[in-house]
């Protein structure tokens, strides 16, 4: 299996990605979102998720494109600020 070179496919696996951290580990979310240690507490699947990423998208669009990061913010930081937090 080849990597995928399409900018939009690499997108959608990153937020997919990310969705799925989120999703299990929505406990770990919260608790990193209100004490402000989010990156901290899923360092571990963070790293993991990159990686997988990494493994599947052509490494020239993983290092000209910020979709993984991208996706960080938008699927595990925006979504839970409703929570008090010290980052705001």
């Amino acid at each position: 299996m080849g990597f995928v070179k399409d900018p939009d496919v690499a997108r959608r696996i990153a937020r997919a990605v990310v969705s799925d951290i989120a999703l299990y580990n929505a406990r770990k979310v919260e608790d990193g979102i209100r004490k402000d240690t989010l990156f901290d507490l899923l360092k571990h699947e963070i790293e993991e998720g990159r990686n997988y990423y990494l493994s599947r998208v052509d490494p020239e669009v993983a290092s000209s494109t910020n979709f993984y990061n991208r996706a960080l913010v938008d699927l595990l930081v925006k979504p839970w600020g409703r929570i008090p937090s010290k980052a705001w």
